[in-house]
């Protein structure tokens, strides 16, 4: 009797203790679930909030900052064809001239020789845009009486750094605007490239006609210019406040649909103020953290605002 009843408490032991395997085997998961679902939640709760644009195609364009110097399209200058002293000047600064006016008078007389004056005449008609001789002065011929040009067509004029030579073409695009009319571009394109660079100065010399003239603009102008050196259309671009530079690479962070932060390494084109092009790492429609990816890591969650 007495082993019977030590069989029976044996048994209920047994069962016991299966009992407590089985109980602690589904609610250690269920434990370890709604500690993940708390963690989780509190996660979302602590979400950093962040700006988001997607990944879109469009037309970059890289440029350089130079600066030119406004010209009349033909400008010519008058020499004298003899050397003597300038007795007469008839024209001044602003005046139009017209081919063939006598434009001033030159006395080749030396001391105890007396010549007939011989009279400079103007080659081309225009503007006198430039007189840098006085009356009584002193002439060769090689002095340029008067630098006379069309007004009614400018060109612009400037040099190109070296480094920059290599894209320079006929037809380039350029932008610039003046300090005499704030507030407003003017659109411009490359007409003329000079065969060489300058030996000194190691820049290239190039001229640039306005697409739509302005009677605003004068000759002697001073332009700060723009100039288009590489242009892609329809490529993937992307915000350059979007890209974060680690140890020399470009990365920057992706939000998906569970509005999670990942971390993607990408591979960038030509840039401008306001935008990269991207190469790869990267799909069109995918959404970049434009602001706030400093404080971001791999896996968190976001919270994104407009």
């Amino acid at each position: 009797m007495k082993k019977d009843k030590l069989i029976t408490i044996g048994i209920i032991s047994l069962i016991f203790v299966f009992a407590c395997l089985i109980a602690l085997k589904f609610l250690i998961p269920e434990k370890s679930e709604s500690s993940e679902s708390q963690r989780q939640g509190g996660d979302r709760r602590n979400a950093t909030t962040v700006r988001v644009a997607p990944v879109s195609a469009g037309t970059i364009e890289n440029s350089v900052i130079i600066n030119g110097e406004i010209l009349a399209r033909n400008q010519v200058t008058i020499y004298p064809t003899v050397g003597g002293k300038l007795v007469e000047s008839f024209f001044s600064i602003g005046d139009r001239v017209n081919r063939g006016n006598v434009v001033a008078m030159v006395d080749p007389s030396r001391p105890g020789e007396v010549y007939s004056r011989s009279p400079v005449v103007s080659t081309v008609s225009g503007t006198v845009l430039l007189a840098p001789y006085s009356i009584g002065d002193t002439l060769t011929p090689q002095s340029g009486v008067y630098v006379v040009g069309d007004l009614s067509s400018l060109l612009v004029e400037t040099n190109v750094p070296e480094r920059f030579v290599a894209s320079v073409r006929q037809g380039m695009r350029a932008v610039m605007w003046f300090e005499a009319i704030r507030g407003e571009t003017f659109n411009a394109e490359v007409i003329e490239i000079n065969p060489v660079l300058d030996p000194v100065t190691r820049t290239l010399r190039i001229r640039l006609r306005f697409l739509t003239p302005d009677s605003r603009i004068k000759a002697g102008m001073f332009a700060t210019i723009s100039l288009v050196t590489n242009r892609k259309v329809d490529v993937p671009v992307i915000q350059r406040t979007s890209v974060i530079n680690t140890y020399g690479s470009w990365i920057v962070f992706i939000v998906d649909e569970d509005n999670i932060a990942r971390r993607r390494e990408v591979t960038l084109g030509i840039e401008n103020e306001e935008f990269f092009e991207v190469l790869g790492g990267l799909e069109l429609g995918e959404n970049i953290v434009s602001a706030g990816q400093n404080f971001l890591s791999d896996g968190d969650f976001v919270r994104i605002v407009e």
